[in-house]
């Protein structure tokens, strides 16, 4: 039978396998708790030893020297090492319970109660949603999801879940704070930035959907990961985003801020003055 890890064996260093070096505080306190009963048990014996003063404490000074080196820290190291790391394993476990957002997508019946299936299963790992977008697919609704999930759920947990929930072709990714600004609300304020200066079209764009620009688009990609945006003054752009395919409504998006670029490239100057 293996024996179960200690709970310290996580804090060990990945290259030198070392724990870390626990406050001189506790150190002290588990030093002095490991050798205040061998001490007194050493100057009992040698308090009543017929010799002389001077021998009396040379014995006591080497005895005490050799049960702290071979004796007390060992012992101290080995019996309180839970207690000596404490504050490292709370700073632990906090990092592995704090929330984690991420993005997920997953196809569902378009019918009553489909939603509210995969919304308990992911109840039952303790995760919020925190956004949502429903965009109309063939054979039903791809609901897309911003979750905020305790930090020690993986990927594939989360999957599980969305499965379990009546959830088909089901993708997450992590994600960041950014995940929660309204889509509107950014592509408006992105337009803003296109109507001062058109030529940030193709940057605008990127940013709006989380891609990147690619110069030659002729290289293999995964279906659905790469979007094409014709436009008159730019030429041809795509946008490729790896492992997270575009939705509809992205793709209207870019599609109406190219237009507004186009729009405003071809007003003459004297309309940019007067406006």
């Amino acid at each position: 039978m293996r024996t179960p890890a200690p709970p310290t064996a996580d804090l060990r260093c990945d290259v030198c396998g070392q724990l870390p070096e626990p406050t001189k505080t506790r150190l002290t306190v588990a030093n002095v708790a490991v050798m205040l009963p061998i001490e007194l048990m050493v100057h009992a014996l040698v308090v009543g030893a017929p010799l002389s003063l001077p021998a009396k404490v040379l014995l006591l000074t080497l005895t005490a020297t050799i049960l702290v080196i071979w004796v007390a820290e060992p012992s101290a190291s080995r019996l309180l090492r839970r207690w000596l790391h404490a504050p490292a394993l709370r700073h632990r476990r906090q990092l592995g319970t704090a929330p984690a957002l991420w993005r997920a997508r997953t196809v569902l019946p378009d019918q009553p109660g489909s939603l509210q299936r995969v919304t308990r299963s992911l109840a039952r790992l303790d995760t919020n949603i925190l956004g949502i977008h429903v965009h109309p697919v063939h054979g039903g609704v791809m609901d897309e999801f911003v979750l905020s999930a305790p930090g020690h759920l993986t990927e594939q947990d989360l999957l599980e879940a969305l499965s379990d929930g009546g959830g088909l072709g089901s993708q997450v990714w992590p994600t960041t704070e950014l995940a929660m600004a309204d889509g509107q609300t950014r592509a408006l304020s992105l337009a803003a930035r296109v109507a001062g200066n058109p030529a940030e079209l193709p940057h605008a764009v990127a940013e709006l959907l989380g891609a990147r620009i690619v110069q030659f688009p002729d290289g293999p990609h995964e279906p659905g990961t790469r979007l094409k945006i014709p436009t008159a003054w730019h030429g041809p752009l795509t946008f490729e985003r790896p492992g997270e395919p575009f939705t509809l409504a992205e793709s209207a998006r870019a599609h109406r801020l190219a237009e507004l670029a186009e729009t405003l490239a071809h007003r003459p100057s004297s309309w940019h003055t007067t406006s």
